[in-house]
Formats: structure tokens, C-alpha cells, sequence
């Protein structure tokens, strides 16, 4: 059994499964997952902390479907399997579950699209001066012919350089989204690629190698120890005058300070930030008023009919679990994502 954990499968059998999710689904959704596990037990209790469920609950559930509401293993001795809502692991990693042989997995996968569609839309937002045009609008404020072509000219899309730090299923639909406006693509990853690709793929280990290449820094590699401070001073005083970096991994990747000083020094002409070190990002972050900065509030992720695709893969990992086949998004302890 326990090297049937380890791989994340289970006995063929749906009966007596106790499946506990600590979100808040429709009864539609809940009744979805029933008509794959029909003899499985599956009941929702909303919690922001282990301490809002009782111990009693804990100590008989064998799946639970969470965000971050992980009970230490001492709580439940039955648990088997972890599906994450979320698509990082970066919580769970100093978390007691890690070191056990719990199957854990995410919902990677669910959001590629959409993280391709808004990193472009921040390119071609810091391109065409977006921000400053809607400032002007805020102050009703038509600028003068000179004061136009002197502010608005767009700078160049085509023909730029993106280097895109992750380079898994996310990375590469960036880049092919990036490759349709003529931006040509470097993939940054510690692993192989996913599928084939006509861009130029290089191993992080090169970074401050790739980053005076690049235009346009996209970040979404996993937080890991390994990746934890990755884009650093260093990589960011390497990037060429009037590069731009877009974050959608995880704020604990970038050295936020060290960016802080690289747009008040003027070498950096902006950075756009769905992730941040905290979040909710403190009222008074400095990254706020910067003028140089796109704050959103984690978004890039969400994806239309977003529930519907977690759905798909929640319940079919749920068949998976009870006929024993690998379940999909299974974590890898050893990469930490």
C-alpha cells in the first residue's frame, strides 16, 4: 500500500471513501463527483483553518480537496490523497504532509490560456503607454501634437526578445502566444521542455547568460528552494536599459527590493505584478504608487469556465484514485512542484 502512495493510486474500490472538500462547490458540482465515486462519501465543509473542522472529521477522511486547510497527519491517520486547488505547492513544502507519503496534486493545467492571453496584454499595455493614456483620461487631458509623439509612440513589439523563466505548460503557451505578435521566445528551465518547441530553450543554470537578451522577462516558474530569490539584483542589473518584467509565478521569486531599486534607478522601464512576497499586498507597499508598475491582485490565473475545468480534472483524478490508475498532477517531493 504505502508504495501504491507513493504513486498516487489506491485500492479499486470506491466504498466507505470519505471525501472532504474545504471549499465551497454548488450541489451540482458535489453531485458530479458522487456519479463517479457512487460509493464514496463526499461532503463539503467551507474552513479557513483546520481548527473550524472538528477533530472527529478529520480522523476519517481519505481525500481531501483543499487550498491550503491541511491538517497536521496526526489528525488524519486515513488521508490518502491531497487535490490542491491551487496550481503551486509552495504552502505545503514546510507543512508535516510533505514528508509522508499523501499523494498530492494540483490543478496545473487549468489556466495556461488565460496567463498567455494577460501576459500579452500587459505587453502590449507597456508598449502603448496604456497606463499614462488612462491617467489622461482620469484628467481630462488632450496633450498637445508635440507632447503626443513625444509621449505616446509605441515602443516596438515585433522583433523584441521575451525570455520566459518556466518553460512547462504555462511558459510554453506564453511563448507561443508571444512567437504570434513576432516576439522571439527564450524558454528559462531547470527541466525538459514540455512537447516540442521551435524556440531556443535554455537550462536556468544560464540565466544571467539569457537576461541581456531579453526585452521582456516573463516569470512563472514554481516557487521552489531552488527558485526562491532566482530573479535576484544580479539577474535584474543584467537585463538590458528599458526591459520590462512580468511576474505570474510567485512574489517569492523575485527579490521585490532589489526590483525596487531597479526601477527607481531608471534602468528598468516597468514591471507588471499579479504575485507579490505578501499578499493581500500591504496599503503601503511602495509598489502601489510606482509609477513604473502594473499592481493586479493575482488574477492572471483565473480563466473563463474556470470551475468547469476543475471539475474535469478533480473528478476524473477522483475515478483515477478509486480504480487505481496515476492520478494526474501529481506532485514530485523531489522538484517540490
Amino acid at each position: 500500500m504505502l508504495g501504491d502512495m507513493v504513486t498516487g493510486r489506491s485500492r479499486p474500490s470506491d466504498a466507505g471513501i470519505r471525501y472532504l472538500s474545504t471549499l465551497s462547490f454548488s450541489d451540482e458540482w458535489l453531485e458530479r463527483l458522487r456519479q463517479v465515486a457512487p460509493g464514496a462519501v463526499i461532503h463539503q465543509q467551507p474552513a479557513r483553518r483546520v481548527e473550524d473542522i472538528d477533530p472527529s472529521v478529520w480522523a476519517e477522511i481519505d481525500v481531501l480537496h483543499t487550498g491550503a486547510v491541511v491538517p497536521d497527519p496526526s489528525l488524519a491517520p486515513r488521508l490518502r490523497w491531497i487535490q490542491l486547488d491551487t496550481a503551486g505547492t509552495d504552502h505545503l513544502v514546510t507543512h508535516p504532509i510533505w514528508a509522508t507519503e499523501v499523494a498530492i496534486t494540483t490543478i496545473g493545467g487549468v489556466s495556461p490560456r488565460p496567463m498567455a492571453e494577460y501576459v500579452a496584454m500587459m505587453v502590449l499595455a507597456q508598449s502603448h503607454h496604456l497606463v499614462a493614456l488612462l491617467d489622461g483620461q482620469k484628467r481630462r487631458e488632450w496633450p498637445s501634437s508635440a507632447e503626443r509623439w513625444t509621449h505616446y509612440v509605441p515602443r516596438a513589439v515585433s522583433g523584441t526578445t521575451m525570455g520566459i523563466v518556466g518553460f512547462g505548460r504555462i511558459g510554453s503557451e506564453i511563448g507561443r502566444v508571444a512567437r504570434s505578435l513576432g516576439i522571439r521566445v527564450i524558454g528559462v528551465t531547470r527541466s525538459e521542455p514540455v512537447g516540442t518547441t521551435d524556440n531556443e530553450v535554455v537550462n536556468a543554470a544560464h540565466i544571467l547568460d539569457v537576461a541581456p537578451r531579453c526585452d521582456w522577462l516573463v516569470v512563472v516558474t514554481p516557487l521552489t528552494t531552488e527558485t526562491r530569490g532566482l530573479i535576484s539584483a544580479e539577474v535584474l542589473a543584467a537585463l538590458p536599459h528599458g526591459a520590462v518584467i512580468i511576474n505570474v509565478s510567485r512574489g517569492g521569486v523575485v527579490d521585490e527590493l532589489a526590483l525596487l531599486d531597479a526601477l527607481n534607478g531608471g534602468r528598468l522601464a516597468g514591471a507588471v505584478l499579479d504575485v507579490f512576497d505578501e499578499e493581500p499586498l500591504g496599503a503601503g507597499n511602495p509598489l502601489w504608487s510606482h509609477p513604473r508598475v502594473i499592481v493586479t491582485p493575482h488574477v492572471s490565473g483565473f480563466a473563463p469556465h474556470y470551475e468547469e475545468a476543475v471539475l474535469e480534472l478533480v473528478s476524473d483524478n477522483l475515478k483515477r484514485f478509486v480504480t487505481g490508475e496515476t492520478l494526474r498532477n501529481l506532485v514530485d517531493r523531489s522538484r517540490g512542484y
